[in-house]
Formats: structure tokens, C-alpha cells, sequence
């Protein structure tokens, strides 16, 4: 079997497994878990065998004529080069976890065949994306990930949140997907083709007609995918869904497909240095924002949602700076400890029974309750936070050596202005993702108080995958000296600067966050409030009133109440209420399209009625006015009708000898 022959399989075979889901779940039952797990982890071990027979060598294509379209032809085509070997293994893999750590996590879920059979379909999609060489064979896996991701994210549809998170996940991303697909089509003008190596190629020579345009219209529907800045609301509140779901989501697939796109359509980028400018400040505001937003959050999945909307603005910021390996290197790597932090949190979730750190945090014995989740979540936030010498460093530490590289002028038609943009905006990312990294950690693991309730022992199928993504979050970074030979060539491997500057950022970030910390626990427990909290048996007798009342004096907001030893609160002091609601960008996106759009929908539906239909009920009652005078006229008396052909006649010849006379 070749080996264009055994890529076409990968996104194949989850398919079929989510139509025979489908079929079973209604005749079978007993084969909807099969049908979910084994064609996703054969997907799996093929995509691996891809990457293996591939090499990193000479890119692979096969395609074939899907249909004469009479202009611009649309080819079913295979592109497998270093970047989509990889990023399939790591979508196969990482979907195959979250299938089997869902057989256990939605067990008793009535909805569980649908669930199972779109979460296949979500796999294909991306697989279809990855591999795919034609971009409007490309843009059907694009938009299956988007109908996927609407009713996975309402599969607990019963509820407001869900609903209103399915519908703005999908309305937001459409919102990006229409420039988007201008994009693709002005491309193909230009290219005479939809095929990426021919668009590419097109860009390259500098024979893009209005490469800025087309750049930024593309850009639009990546910030929506991706979740940057402006477009990046719907996905914290994606989080609404089932736990599996926001692992897939922000780990492997939709994402992912954003910054995956724009790593293969980099010369159409690099085309405009206007465009790779936008880039660059999108990138900036994105990971800065998303950061400071993280950690204000109490919803432990929103503050990985947040998280994830600021690493995806580390590869964009990749991106700008010209380097889409060590954009695709953080996205490989972001991926296996993204995926290992949100398998966890579901596993903490379902032993604290809340997704609340302020809860967490007055719970003791949970790090000895889930020892798994909080081995494997304490090595991912290290990851995550680019402490030395796990993958996060050596990803994060290739993106921020590109944007050195850049600042110095030293990077091919990259402004060093751009440079700088995304390396100052780096380190100081860098700072507040370790703070809020360990926020999470002291907030969930090192709570006090009365010991959580035993909730039972966590099933094996959720913590064995655990273990299994444990591997590529502490060994991927090793593949910093070998993925060159699978990119583009260049180094990946750290640099002294950014490496002393980056860690260094981490470091303060951890100091500071455990510091504070540590004083607004001390704070509380010298409060009523905080007593209660430690140990309510040897709580001084106060009433609840007189307890926040002492609370609001040390802490003057009686909001503290609620999370007395958050060190966030404490750090942001008055812009925590502002970060904690996103910096209130969904009221301006209301004030500024939604309010506008139903006030236009309100003007056009009084028109429809009480113009066009005016008209239209004016041009139906005519003929019946006239009906009406034509039949009082049929009287069916003769002399009435003798008299009225006689005073015709009369006026017929008077007008006659009228006009006789006159000549």
C-alpha cells in the first residue's frame, strides 16, 4: 500500500466509524463504543505509519479531477509534507484519548451514540484539513469542524449556557468565515487554481494581485477559527460542553486549523508586510489579554480556555515573524499538554464535584484524592508555563527566538518592528501564563479546609490517558533538534538570550503568585469568614453577616468572600472585575454589531409589512374593486341594457360631430 494510499484512509476511517455509530445506536447499542474508539485509534496508528514512510523528505501529492467546473478546476488532492504528517499524528492521538476517556466520562449519558459519531466526524474534518492539497476540498473539512463544534458545545442542550454557547460559537466563526471564503476565491483568481503548492507559487512570484486584501480577508476567518482577538469570545464560553469536547477543540482540531492554514499559506502572508504587521499586533493584544483575563477566572476550564486563546497567539505570533516551524513545533506541543490540562481538570471536576477554584480552594486531600490528575496537570502547567526541561520551554523557546531574530533584522522581509511587537508581547506573556498556571495549581491542589467529598475512585479509562499524553508533554521538546529536517530547516533549538529572559519571566510569575497567595491566605484565616472555611468545628460563633463584615474590612470588597485566598484578586486589584468578564468585549460586540443588526432586522421587517406588503394587498384588492363595479352592472334587465347602448350611441355621435366640427 502506498503511502498516499494509507493517508486517504486516516480521515476516512473516523468517518465510517461515525456513520456506523449512528446506524448502531439505534440497532446495536453494544457497538456504538467500538464503532467511537477503534477506526479513531486505526486512524491513529496509520497517521504514525504516514509520518514514518514520509520522513520528513520530499513532500507527497496525489490528486485527481473531482469535476470540470468550466473556470477554476477543484481537485481531489493529498499535500503530505513534514507539517501535515504531524499534525495529523497529533490529531489521531489525541482523539483517540478523548474517545476513550469519553466512554467513561459520559457513560451513563443518554446522548452518548451522537456524541461519540460527531466527535468522530469533528476527527475526520480535521484530518481533511490537514492533509488536504485543494483549499475548497479543505474548506469542507473547515466547515464540518464548524457544525461539529455547534452541537458538541450544546450537547447538554437542556441548559441556557449550553444553547447560547452552541449558537455563538457557530456565529462568531461564520462571522469570519464569509471574508474568509472571499479570500480563497480571489486566490483562486489569481492562482488559476485552488491547489495550495499552485497558490503558493502564484504568491511566491509576486504575482498576487492585491496580496494585502486578500491576506487580511483570509485572516478574518483564521481569527475566528483560532480564537484571536477580536473573534475570540465564543471559545471560554465553548466551555459549556462536555469536558472531552474542550480537550478536542482546543488541543487538536478547529483551533488548530486556524494557525495550521496560515503555516501553509505563509508566502501569501509574507506577500503583504501590512498584513504580517496585522498579524503581528493581533497576535500581541491576543496573548496579553488573554492572559491578564486567565487569571481572574474561577471556572477552571475557562481559565484553560483562556489559556489557549494566549498560546494560539504565541504561533500567530510565529507566524508574523516568518516562522511557521516553530509555529507548527508549539502547536504540536501545545496540543499534548492542552489535551493532558483539560482531561485532568474533567477528572478534578468529577472528584471536587464543581468546576470552581474558589470551591477547590476550600477543599483538602484532593491532590491525594485524583494522585493521577495531579501529577500529570502539575508536570502539564509546568509545560504550560515553560519551565525547563518540559515541551512548553523549547516550543515557546522557538517562537520567541524567531521574534529575536526578527527584532534584529535579521529575518527576510520581516519589519523588525514586528519583531519586537511579538517579543515584547512574549515575555510578558510569559510572566502572566506562569502566574496563572500556578493560580490554578495552589487554587486546586494545596486547598484547606474540610476534605472533599469521596465522589469514588476515578474510572481507569480517564486517568490511563492521562499517562499517555504524560509522555509527549515531558519528552516532546527533545524533537527540537530533529523537527528542522521535517519544517523548513531552521533552528528550533533555544537561544541563551531569550532563554535566560523567558525563564526568568516564568520564575517571577511563579514567585509572585505563590507570594500572594500566601499573604491572602494568612488574610483569611485570621478572618470569622476564613475560620469557617479552614475548619468549621473550632470557627468562632458569628453569624454569616458579622463574617463578611470583617471580611469586607481587611479586604474591603465583599466579593473576596467568595474566593478569600484567590492571589489573583489580590494582583489585579480593581481590574479583576473588568479581566474576569473578558474586559467586557461581548457587551461591546453588542452594543456594536448585535444592537445595530436587530435594530436593521426591526426597520426591515415594519417595511416588508407596511410597504411591500401594502402594495401587495393594494395590487390584490384592484381587480376586486373593479370585479365589484363590472358585476353591479350585469343587472340582467334588457331595457337597462337598451338604455345604456343608447346613451352610448348618443354620446359616441356628439363626440363625433364635436370633432367634425373642429376640423
Amino acid at each position: 500500500m502506498t503511502t498516499t494510499t494509507t493517508a486517504a484512509l486516516v480521515p476516512l476511517l473516523p468517518f465510517l466509524g461515525a456513520v456506523g455509530g449512528i446506524l448502531a445506536g439505534r440497532r446495536a447499542p453494544g457497538l456504538v463504543r467500538p464503532f467511537a474508539l477503534l477506526p479513531t485509534a486505526v486512524a491513529a496508528v496509520l497517521a504514525v505509519v504516514v509520518a514514518w514512510q514520509q520522513g520528513g523528505g520530499r513532500a507527497l501529492d496525489a490528486a485527481t479531477r473531482l469535476t470540470p467546473t468550466g473556470s477554476v478546476p477543484i481537485d481531489l488532492a493529498l499535500h503530505l509534507d513534514g507539517f501535515a504528517v504531524l499534525v495529523a499524528v497529533l490529531v489521531g492521538v489525541v482523539a483517540t484519548c478523548v474517545q476513550l476517556y469519553s466512554t467513561a466520562y459520559l457513560r451513563d449519558d443518554p446522548r452518548y451514540p451522537s456524541y461519540a459519531a460527531l466527535v468522530s466526524l469533528f476527527t475526520s474534518a480535521m484530518l481533511l484539513v490537514v492533509y488536504s492539497g485543494d483549499l475548497m476540498v479543505l474548506l469542507v473539512g473547515w466547515e464540518v469542524m464548524g457544525i461539529c463544534s455547534y452541537f458538541l458545545v450544546g450537547h447538554y442542550w437542556e441548559t441556557e449556557a449550553a444553547r447560547a454557547a452552541s449558537l455563538k460559537a457557530f456565529l462568531v466563526t461564520k462571522l469570519g468565515d464569509v471574508p474568509f471564503l472571499i479570500g480563497v476565491f480571489a486566490l483562486a483568481d489569481d492562482a488559476g487554481t485552488f491547489r495550495i503548492d499552485g497558490i503558493v507559487r502564484t504568491a511566491a512570484s509576486g504575482d498576487l494581485s492585491h496580496p494585502t486584501l486578500t491576506a487580511l480577508l483570509l485572516l478574518a476567518g483564521v481569527a475566528g477559527k483560532s480564537a484571536q482577538f477580536p473573534l475570540h469570545t465564543w471559545l471560554p464560553d465553548a466551555m459549556a460542553g462536555p469536558t472531552p469536547v474542550s480537550a478536542l477543540i482546543h488541543a487538536a482540531t478547529m483551533v488548530a486549523a486556524g494557525v495550521y492554514l496560515v503555516a501553509r499559506l505563509l508566502p501569501v502572508f509574507a506577500a503583504s508586510t501590512a498584513a504580517l504587521a496585522v498579524l503581528a499586533v493581533l497576535a500581541a493584544v491576543t496573548m496579553v489579554g488573554s492572559a491578564v483575563a486567565a487569571l481572574a477566572q474561577d471556572d477552571i476550564k475557562r481559565v484553560l480556555a483562556y489559556s489557549t486563546v494566549g498560546q494560539l497567539g504565541y504561533m500567530t505570533g510565529a507566524l508574523a515573524v516568518g516562522d511557521r516551524g516553530a509555529a507548527v513545533f508549539h502547536l504540536v506541543s501545545h496540543g499534548a499538554f492542552k489535551a493532558l490540562l483539560f482531561l485532568g481538570a474533567g477528572v478534578v471536576i468529577h472528584a471536587a464535584g464543581t468546576n470552581s477554584l474558589a470551591a477547590t480552594a476550600r477543599m483538602g486531600g484532593l491532590a491525594k484524592r485524583v494522585p493521577d490528575a495531579f501529577w500529570t496537570m502539575t508536570v502539564a502547567l509546568l509545560a504550560l508555563a515553560a519551565i525547563p526541561p518540559f515541551s512548553g520551554f523549547f516550543s515557546k523557546e522557538a517562537v520567541l527566538g524567531a521574534a529575536e531574530h526578527a527584532a534584529r533584522g535579521e529575518a527576510d522581509g520581516i519589519p523588525g518592528a514586528v519583531g519586537w511587537t511579538v517579543l515584547v508581547a512574549g515575555l510578558l506573556t510569559a510572566v502572566l501564563t506562569a502566574a496563572y498556571a500556578t493560580r490554578l495549581w495552589l487554587l486546586a491542589f494545596r486547598g484547606s479546609g474540610p476534605e472533599a467529598a469521596d465522589h469514588g475512585r476515578q474510572p481507569a479509562a480517564m486517568t490511563a490517558v492521562l499517562w499517555v499524553l504524560f509522555v509527549p508533554t515531558v519528552a516532546l521538546g527533545l524533537a527540537a533538534w530533529k523537527l528542522p529536517d521535517w519544517f523548513d530547516g531552521g533552528s528550533l533549538t533555544p537561544t541563551l538570550t531569550t532563554s535566560l529572559l523567558s525563564t526568568g519571566c516564568a520564575l517571577a510569575g511563579v514567585l509572585v503568585v505563590t507570594a500572594a497567595w500566601r499573604r491572602t491566605a494568612a488574610l483569611a484565616a485570621r478572618t470569622p469568614l476564613g475560620a469557617v472555611a479552614a475548619d468549621p468545628e473550632q470557627a468562632p460563633a458569628v453569624s454569616e453577616e458579622e463574617a463578611i463584615a470583617t471580611h469586607e474590612a481587611a479586604y474591603g470588597s465583599v466579593a473576596g468572600a467568595q474566593d478569600p485566598a484567590d492571589p489573583g484578586r489580590l494582583l489585579l486589584g480593581p481590574l479583576h472585575r473588568h479581566a474576569a468578564v473578558g474586559f467586557h468585549l461581548d457587551a461591546v460586540v453588542h452594543a456594536v454589531a448585535v444592537r445595530p443588526a436587530r435594530g436593521a432586522a426591526r426597520l426591515a421587517r415594519f417595511l416588508d409589512r407596511e410597504v411591500v406588503e401594502t402594495y401587495v394587498r393594494g395590487a390584490a384588492s384592484a381587480p376586486g374593486l373593479l370585479g365589484a363595479a363590472v358585476r353591479r352592472a350585469q343587472t340582467g334587465n334588457t331595457q337597462t341594457y337598451l338604455s345604456v347602448l343608447f346613451a352610448g350611441s348618443v354620446v359616441l355621435a356628439v363626440a363625433a360631430v364635436l370633432v367634425a366640427s373642429g376640423a
